[in-house]
């Protein structure tokens, strides 16, 4: 098996880095999404990404000329993908009591609900639109470039710099934002900047790797470490090691057994966080 998975490198290296780096990157996100006990805000704005992909390569079809061909292009599709990623995640995150005093829960089930049912109806009549749309519903991950490595390297580096730097202010917004703003941190910058990072994180992982990848990457190595960890700052270490370390052991599976990859990471993660229940309800308190 393994060495089935080192004679592969050579052809699916930047497949296997990307997914790695996407999972650690996710996974430090969603440690701040999980705290905040807004779970499914994930798959609104993996939902609203897709949508934003949708509407990218409608675009391009739409305006199928020489001098827009840029249009059709993995750098646009990903630029749009991020930005109704980013729309999303403000919306579900910081627009649920202004937007008509619905609740969040309301206002990121009707992001979801519509980025679904939408992205399925702009490229109904698009045969190539809905094999992009169904490529990122399977969670392929074969299709990554060397550039990609490149920029999840980056982002992940970032990541991980700003929450060393700014632990202690990120953390206290995200538990307890009413002390937060008393002693003086400015709550909505703080929260317009996650949001952000949130969307565009997302929004470029799943046009890399798909819905299932990302969304099980943002949330299920915070619920492991949760149930697992001891203390607010573990969980940022617990998290992306069971994220790359169940996606190592998920790519050389799937890789000898010829499953998808995004979807045998997805599953051995949901298995962990069974795992993790079990071991939270037997441990001695």
């Amino acid at each position: 098996m393994i060495d089935s998975f080192v004679s592969s490198w050579p052809l699916f290296q930047n497949a296997y880095l990307s997914g790695w780096l996407i999972g650690i990157l996710l996974s430090l996100i969603g440690v701040l999404v999980v705290a905040r006990d807004q779970i499914f805000i994930g798959a609104a704005v993996s939902q609203a990404s897709l949508l934003g992909i949708a509407v990218g390569i409608w675009f391009g079809n739409l305006l199928s000329t020489d001098s827009l061909s840029w249009w059709n292009s993995d750098l646009v599709h990903s630029f749009m993908g991020g930005l109704f990623a980013v729309l999303a995640a403000f919306l579900t995150t910081g627009g649920g009591r202004r937007a008509g005093q619905e609740t969040h829960e309301a206002i990121t089930g009707w992001v979801f609900l519509f980025s679904v049912s939408a992205s399925i109806l702009l490229l109904a009549h698009s045969p190539h639109g809905m094999d992009e749309v169904n490529r990122l519903l399977s969670s392929t991950i074969i299709g990554a470039r060397v550039g990609d490595v490149w920029v999840f390297s980056g982002m992940t580096l970032l990541t991980v710099s700003a929450l060393i730097v700014y632990y202690r202010p990120v953390l206290l917004i995200t538990l307890d934002p009413v002390m937060a703003r008393a002693v003086g941190l400015r709550t909505g910058l703080w929260n317009g900047l996650l949001s952000t990072w949130l969307g565009l994180s997302v929004g470029f992982s799943i046009h890399v790797s798909g819905v299932v990848f990302a969304f099980a990457s943002l949330v299920l190595p915070a619920l492991v470490a949760k149930n697992v960890g001891w203390t607010a700052q573990s969980l940022f270490v617990l998290a992306p090691c069971v994220s790359l370390g169940s996606s190592v052991f998920a790519f050389v599976v799937a890789n000898h057994y010829d499953f998808p990859p995004g979807q045998m990471a997805a599953a051995c993660l949901s298995l962990l966080l069974a795992c993790a229940w079990v071991f939270r309800a037997v441990r001695p308190r």
